[in-house]
């Protein structure tokens, strides 16, 4: 029995309400064995009282079943314990927010395909427009955490690469939204294969070392999931709140109560769900609901939150991203900037902005 056949064994092991196990994580510092006996340290963040005694549960069984595994010593170092939060408040798991960004909102969808990306780049600029009325201009900031498929530059129409100050990125702005995103440090046409480790080291460096400023709202579109990526934005940044974004048809609403389970699990706010593609309107003016209706509020009532809204399957909104003109700066007095600007002002409301 060697250390590398204990850390193999541990890979059994998930982090509790994550798909990914402990070792991907990156939670186990050593493993050893000697004489029979197991031993390994790991360093955890959660507040959860239950997180640690599951781990330990687990971990024991998974080594005892080993052979020659007579004992097993279990070091679990656990920081960052806080109070639960509450909406406004930040999640107990983050590390400290960084200076100027009063509050954090992950837009959250569990399945792809559902438009998460596009509903975070019309909310993030129905955001910064309420607030430039309000005299807050250049407030608001977009961190596209899509690593493998960052699709925020094209739907926000920027292009180019971030200027370094000191040690520290300065976000593009554009529409009033200050952006980061991996499209911009990356080649287009060059796609990222990167393991667990290497995605939580870039989502640590968007939040610790980019310069965002005076920031009111910073809105976190998430890949979709509940792995490594999740994990390592709810230990590094205070979240104030997710939003999950989900169609009405129940392939896609089962996935994201998934992760609105995931997110109460690490004891991140649900501040309510948003329904995506919720119906067509013909020519006539008749309602065709193509992916079905009532999936949004239910998953919301499942879920113990509220439904924030729905968003129509309009032309304009797709048309919009494709030629980096969301469709709430291009068409703000229309039918669809006007469901964005009734979430934005809900959302401004709940975290009391």
């Amino acid at each position: 029995m060697t250390s590398d056949s204990i850390k193999d064994a541990l890979k059994q092991v998930k982090y509790p309400g994550f798909s990914r196990d402990i070792v991907s994580f990156g939670l186990v510092r050593t493993a050893a064995f000697d004489a029979g006996t197991a031993k390994v340290s790991l360093a955890i963040t959660t507040s959860d009282p239950k997180v640690p005694t599951l781990l330990k549960a687990e971990i024991e069984k998974c080594l005892r079943a080993l052979p020659g595994v007579t004992d097993v010593i279990i070091e679990l170092a656990v920081s960052a314990a806080k109070p639960p939060a509450t909406a406004g408040q930040g999640n107990q798991a983050g590390g400290a927010a960084p200076v100027g960004i009063k509050h954090s909102v992950a837009i959250a969808s569990g399945k792809g395909g559902v438009g998460k990306s596009t509903f975070a780049v019309n909310l993030a600029c129905a955001l910064a427009q309420v607030l430039t009325a309000r005299g807050r201009p250049g407030r608001v900031g977009l961190m596209d955490c899509d690593i493998y498929g960052p699709s925020v530059p094209l739907m926000m129409g920027i292009e180019g690469r971030p200027e370094i100050d000191g040690e520290a990125l300065v976000p593009l702005e554009r529409h009033g939204v200050k952006v980061m995103s991996m499209g911009f440090l990356v080649d287009e046409n060059t796609p990222l294969v990167w393991r667990g480790p290497m995605v939580m080291k870039t989502i640590q460096q968007f939040v610790q070392n980019v310069k965002w400023g005076e920031i009111d709202v910073l809105l976190v579109d998430m890949p979709p999931g509940t792995g490594d990526a999740q994990l390592s934005l709810v230990q590094t940044l205070p979240l104030d709140g997710a939003v999950l974004v989900t169609t009405p048809q129940l392939a896609a609403t089962n996935v994201a109560r998934k992760g609105g389970i995931m997110f109460q699990k690490v004891n991140v706010p649900l501040l309510g769900v948003a329904e995506n593609m919720s119906w067509f309107e013909d020519a006539a003016g008749n309602k065709q609901t193509l992916f079905g209706e009532g999936g949004g509020a239910a998953t919301a009532e499942s879920l113990g939150t509220v439904l924030l809204g729905q968003v129509p399957l309009y032309t304009d909104i797709r048309a919009g991203g494709d030629c980096g003109m969301p469709v709430v700066v291009n068409q703000p007095k229309g039918k669809p900037a006007s469901v964005f600007h009734t979430i934005a002002e809900t959302l401004l409301t709940k975290l009391k902005v």
